[in-house]
């Protein structure tokens, strides 16, 4: 059958004659300014020349109770699952995109066909391939790809962020519950304290030593301190059922194992902060930002392609007979061969708008980057200048408890042996409990800024370890989407 071998060496010649060129600009990443080191990179709680560790909050806190939450987030949290989903979508939306640069029509087809007119029968049988295709000849569906690879990309930066996003969250949340479980300690003891105050002054006034007046002062201080703790115990079970929302899990399942209580724990005082310029590869934000401009500068490309005449070509080779025998004979042959372009000369004002369309989007999404870039330098400003007053604080209000303690023993002692009024044992145990109260938040409050120094740095990403974005689905959720279509087979599997 040499016409059918000249018509598929043919269709093979379409191959060689696509991607004449790529219309549009060619992306370049663009240039932001960054400062050359941080605010305080000089202070002695901080390190502007170390490495940032990826697991950050094993090296800050050392709390085995915390590195346990955080796995089980990274396993089961919902939010951080769902962009997993998203980055598969990107990935199919590639490979969509891949398969557009070939033949978009390829199809066989198979006829077998009996008839009965005036007594008599007729059979007719038809076998044949069709194929149409439209050349890449300005670099239309190679734009596509470019557009969609970028915007996988920038589909991975934010499974980045959400997982930078979470890991922060989880530390914040615990800590910030260890930090209500000990103002709520801080509240018991003082109540306990003030008991003791009260049957001090209920003696003296029974004694007739002094009037009722101190009993009631004694018991308005008492009942103010008893009606914070069911304030706490509310922040306390709240932050609980948060944590549970990070892990996946519902409140009343992890209530059940979060019941231990502890201190709120120390941290490494120096903090690696490494340069303001690896803001750009450490924030997952930045990078999603400069993918999506890359995304949409291939857009333009795209847009501009569509002022310019599109080539199709294709044909299709088969075989036509009466019986089955013939139906491969050379009597039966039949091809065809075509070529044809399109030009939508007539909507050329609407064409070029939507390149100033896509222009512009490109314009703002360069400038959200830079405000990106500028954003992470201050975000990580903050972090640091609140985690160091912080610590300044600390050491303050530690002095100011420890005054506070001694005056209350003091003002105690001297009321009891009658040399003392009862105003300023008041004066003094209500001081006692807001400085306590006050330096637990300022303790915790320290280590919530130096969480907010990692997650402002970028950090907690890098444990992905560039892995496949298959493997950011847990395999439950991949057998799951196996079994309702087996088109994930040989991709899911693992």
């Amino acid at each position: 059958m040499p016409h059918l071998r000249h018509v598929c060496g043919g269709i093979t010649l379409m191959f060689l004659f696509s991607g004449c060129t790529a219309l549009g600009p060619d992306y370049t990443e663009p240039e932001v300014a960054v400062g050359s080191s941080y605010i305080d990179s000089e202070a002695p709680l901080v390190n502007g020349s170390a490495s940032l560790d990826p697991h950050w909050w094993q090296y800050a806190f050392e709390d085995p109770l915390l590195n346990e939450l955080t796995e089980r987030a990274l396993a089961q949290n919902l939010t951080l699952r769902s962009a997993g989903l998203r980055v598969l979508q990107s990935q199919q939306q590639l490979a969509i995109a891949i398969g557009n640069q070939y033949p978009q029509q390829q199809q066989i087809t198979a006829l077998a066909q009996r008839e009965q007119e005036n007594g008599s029968r007729f059979s007719e049988y038809n076998l044949g391939f069709n194929l149409a295709w439209e050349l890449d000849f300005w670099g239309r569906f190679s734009r596509q790809v470019e557009s969609a690879s970028a915007a996988l990309d920038a589909s991975v930066a934010n499974y980045d962020d959400a997982q930078v996003e979470l890991i922060a969250q989880v530390a914040q949340s615990y800590l910030t519950l260890r930090t209500f479980q000990n103002r709520l300690e801080i509240a018991r003891e003082n109540i306990v304290l003030q008991e003791e105050s009260l049957r001090i002054a209920q003696a003296k006034a029974d004694a007739g030593d002094t009037s009722e007046l101190d009993v009631d002062q004694a018991i308005t201080l008492l009942e103010n301190t008893r009606a914070q703790v069911p304030a706490f115990e509310t922040s306390v079970q709240q932050t609980k059922n948060a944590l549970a929302l990070l892990l996946g899990e519902s409140p009343q399942a992890f209530n059940a194992i979060a019941t231990s209580r502890g201190a709120i724990p120390s941290v490494k005082a120096t903090v690696a902060l490494g340069m303001p310029q690896d803001l750009l590869r450490q924030r997952p934000d930045v990078r999603a930002a400069e993918r999506n401009l890359a995304a949409q500068s291939a857009q333009i490309g795209f847009a501009v392609t569509e002022l310019y005449p599109h080539f199709s070509i294709g044909g299709s080779i088969g075989s036509n007979a009466t019986e089955t025998d013939d139906l491969f004979s050379n009597e039966g042959e039949a091809w065809s061969f075509f070529g044809s372009f399109e030009w939508n000369v007539l909507n050329y004002g609407r064409l070029e708008s939507n390149v100033r369309l896509q222009d512009a989007r490109f314009q703002q999404l360069l400038e959200d980057y830079r405000f990106t870039v500028l954003q992470a330098q201050v975000d990580v400003e903050n972090a640091i200048v609140a985690y160091l007053n912080s610590h300044q604080q600390v050491e303050a209000y530690q002095s100011a408890v420890a005054a506070a303690e001694a005056a209350v023993k003091v003002s105690s002692a001297q009321y009891e042996n009658g040399l003392l009024d009862y105003n300023t044992v008041i004066t003094t145990l209500n001081s006692l409990r807001q400085q306590q109260d006050i330096l637990a938040s300022a303790e915790g409050s320290v280590t919530t800024n130096l969480v907010q120094i990692y997650k402002s740095l970028g950090g907690g990403w890098q444990i992905r370890n560039n892995a496949d974005p298959v493997d950011l689905l847990p395999a439950t959720t991949r057998q799951e989407m196996i079994q309702r279509t087996d088109a994930w087979e040989g991709i899911l599997e693992k």
